[in-house]
């Protein structure tokens, strides 16, 4: 029978595991500091101080990705973070409490109302079509017909008054799906509302939309264009519909018991 061991009492099966061993070692230094592009390095929460500037083995080297589209690269990690002034004051001297909002929080970027500042630029499907348009705008898509269609069907807000009604429907065109129903509330006022907010009464022939009262949609921000939203334009929307559902309405900031 031949001997297994290569040296003294080393054999192949051994060397295979140290090698999966440090291997592993590897790919867990490999992760730890490819997911530090974003958000890193970290902040002390009170003074905003850099917490831990890392080193080699914890932050990850610059790396430039090219986007698709001809739309030019981007380099990641920055190195720093965009900053600015929250309309907010912390509810008590102390790391980690809540703030209370001075200003308009829906609008403002705080808590469930944050928002990203992406880029500017609408998304893209792959054949380099703006993604999300008005579904007018497509005439290879169409809501099915046993579903109920929500144009024309009125838009009640939490307070259960109307806000108003549904005159379009922005679809995903790579997806299939409806993303956004456009809202017209009177006066030549129309708003997009997030799909994903929305219950859809379809034999009542009305939508309920309980992130907002109906005199908040109003203030919802809109997309500079009529056909076509940007990254940007998104965060926005969502981010003030989002923050409705704890700051829509004083009650909604105190504890459920």
């Amino acid at each position: 029978m031949s001997d297994p061991t290569i040296v003294g009492s080393i054999d192949i099966a051994e060397l295979v595991f140290l090698a999966f061993v440090l291997f592993f070692i590897g790919l867990i230094f490999y992760l730890r500091r490819e997911d530090r592009r974003e958000g890193y390095p970290l902040e002390d929460e009170s003074t905003g101080l850099v917490e831990s500037p890392g080193g080699a083995l914890s932050r990850a080297p610059t790396k430039t990705f090219v986007l698709p589209h001809g739309r030019g690269t981007v380099t990641a990690p920055t190195g720093g973070r965009d900053s600015f002034d929250v309309a907010a004051v912390r509810s008590f001297a102390a790391s980690g409490a809540p703030y209370i909002p001075t200003g308009n929080p829906l609008v403002d970027g705080l808590g469930p109302a944050a928002w990203a500042n992406r880029k500017d630029l609408p998304d893209l499907a792959a054949d380099g079509r703006p993604r999300i348009v008005p579904l007018s705008l497509d005439a290879h898509i169409a809501i099915a017909a046993r579903d109920p269609n929500p144009i024309g069907m009125s838009v009640i807000g939490a307070d259960g008054k109307v806000a108003g009604t549904v005159s379009e429907v922005w679809i995903d065109r790579a997806e299939h799906v409806i993303r956004y129903l456009s809202v017209d509330l009177g006066m030549g006022r129309t708003v997009l509302a997030p799909m994903a907010m929305v219950l859809v009464r379809g034999r009542q022939g009305r939508i309920l939309i309980d992130a907002l009262t109906a005199g908040q949609f109003a203030g919802a921000p809109v997309p500079a264009a009529p056909d076509q939203i940007t990254f940007y334009e998104e965060e926005r929307i969502v981010a003030y519909f989002g923050g409705g559902y704890l700051y829509a309405k004083p009650e909604r900031q105190e504890p459920a018991l």
